[in-house]
């Protein structure tokens, strides 16, 4: 019998965090680990689950951008998940492409709030990663290296 997928979670805290738990149903059942930021929400909301917590802030923040690259590339080499999946954001771009980089299957899902536009993790991650999803059919109209298969709330 085939082991199960072995699955990374990857979002920021707050509103991502959010879109991925109300994806429960895909994760709930099989092995996975979180990386988030430790905020109160997040230490509230993952509570009892396996959770490695990044540097932050992110946004536009470079160093951390550089420290959470490096913190991927020993979670992932460490872990090796069949699968990383995030919604966002700017810890999503350093764990995307190290994964990536390292034959994981990624995943990115853009955030249910960008209706016409990419997020700055989006833009930088699109064309960069296995599977980009949109929540619109307007904006995957826009975006052709993205699918749309359904919002998530």
């Amino acid at each position: 019998m085939p082991r199960p997928l072995q699955l990374g979670l990857v979002c920021s805290s707050g509103g991502h965090l959010f879109e991925l738990l109300s994806l429960k149903a895909l994760w709930v059942e099989r092995p996975h680990f979180w990386v988030s930021f430790d905020t109160p929400d997040a230490r509230s909301l993952l509570a009892g689950e396996d959770v490695i917590w990044a540097y932050h802030p992110t946004n536009r923040h470079l160093l951390n951008l550089w420290r959470n690259y490096g913190l991927a590339k020993r979670v992932l080499a460490e872990r090796r998940p069949d699968v990383l999946l995030s919604t966002g954001a700017g810890v999503a771009v350093p764990f995307l492409l190290a994964g990536r980089r390292l034959g994981i299957h990624t995943i990115y899902l853009e955030s249910i709030t960008r209706l016409g536009e990419l997020s700055l993790s989006g833009r930088m991650l699109y064309g960069r990663v296995d599977e980009f999803l949109v929540q619109w059919p307007e904006l995957a109209q826009r975006f052709p290296r993205s699918s749309y298969r359904g919002g998530i709330l």
